[in-house]
């Protein structure tokens, strides 16, 4: 992509989400396969999503007890994906429509395991189409992209794609693919990011300082890519999460330093903490199996049948190594479940 032909593309992005009435041959003048009405049409179904926790929430002290976000419907019947954290231990859900009205809606699923979210207003969204699934496969880097903002914070944005791949997460959380852009969004939770064709690619997660991956600095932000939603959205409707989101937990923030997963946080009640495990220990093994990398940490940890199964870690503090023996829990049951799922 040339770079006349970018700054092309994204004056036709830019114009197909001000002025509905830009033409699709003004957009390919401007050098791309820009579709404005498709763009258009997709921004009309972003809404925001606002939760009020419930009493007592573990999630409030990391989260809050008041949250806010976007989502973008993708069902006809009112249903709307979101980030899935927004709804942790949910209370009450409300989506806000682009003409100001605060509808009331409920959780139908969180997935643990990617990190999506689905609500459904409890009233119908008319005259609001459901925006199409693209897929991440095949995005170059460069390429621009439009983000879109939800609620009484409603914006619209151009981004760019700077990489593509797995993700770790210090909250024993891993994807296998996740995209990532720059500039960031401030208001990324929930935030939905769309191609130049109007489809829908993933759902706002993270800032990150480090969008390229390769240790120099660039902010931007992360993105569950939509290619991870389309085989387990049947499942979300139907139980409200997925098998892969039964699977251990022991309640560490750890980060990975030079080929070594180092613990940095232990979680309240949890088998961590009963463990006496601390800030600052290596975990060097998991039952036997050497780890250098959150990710091997992870997936050793999820490979087991059961999620409370018992757990034997190789810790290291100081100088000094000794084997740690735990019962790990499975972490949506030390959840509040929100109302309706």
């Amino acid at each position: 992509m040339t770079r006349i032909r970018s700054i092309r593309w994204l004056a036709a992005l830019a114009l197909a989400c001000l002025l509905p009435a830009f033409s699709h041959t003004a957009a390919a003048q401007a050098g791309g396969d820009v579709a404005p009405d498709a763009l258009v049409r997709a921004r009309s179904a972003v809404v925001g999503v606002l939760v009020a926790a419930t009493e007592g929430a573990r999630s409030a002290e990391t989260l809050g007890e008041r949250r806010g976000g976007s989502g973008v419907v993708i069902g006809a019947d009112g249903l709307i994906l979101t980030i899935g954290y927004l709804l942790l231990e949910a209370d009450r859900v409300g989506v806000v429509t682009q003409d100001g009205r605060t509808l009331p809606a409920r959780a139908v699923a969180y997935d643990l395991a990617t990190g999506f979210g689905l609500v459904r207003t409890l009233v119908p969204l008319p005259g609001i189409e459901p925006v199409p699934l693209g897929s991440v496969a095949g995005l170059e880097t460069g390429e621009p992209l439009l983000v879109a903002v939800g609620g009484v914070r409603a914006e619209v944005a151009l981004t760019r794609v700077v990489s593509r791949r797995p993700f770790s997460g210090y909250w024993e959380y891993h994807i296998d693919s996740a995209l990532f852009t720059s500039p960031p969004n401030g208001n990324h939770s929930g935030a939905p990011v769309f191609n130049r064709r109007g489809e829908l690619l993933g759902i706002g997660s993270l800032f990150v300082a480090d969008a390229l991956g390769d240790g120099k600095r660039m902010p931007g932000n992360m993105y569950l890519p939509v290619d991870l939603l389309k085989p387990i959205l049947a499942e979300l409707q139907a139980s409200g999460t997925t098998s892969s989101s039964r699977r251990a937990w022991i309640g560490v923030n750890a980060a990975e330093q030079g080929g070594r997963v180092q613990v940095v946080r232990i979680t309240k009640d949890s088998p961590a903490q009963d463990a006496g495990l601390a800030p600052g220990d290596v975990v060097a093994a998991v039952d036997g199996v050497p780890v250098d990398s959150l990710e091997r940490f992870y997936k050793k940890l999820w490979e087991r049948p059961n999620p409370d199964d018992e757990v034997r870690l190789t810790v290291r503090r100081g100088d000094a190594e000794r084997q740690v023996t735990l019962r790990a829990v499975d972490r949506m049951s030390t959840m509040k479940k929100p109302a309706g799922i």
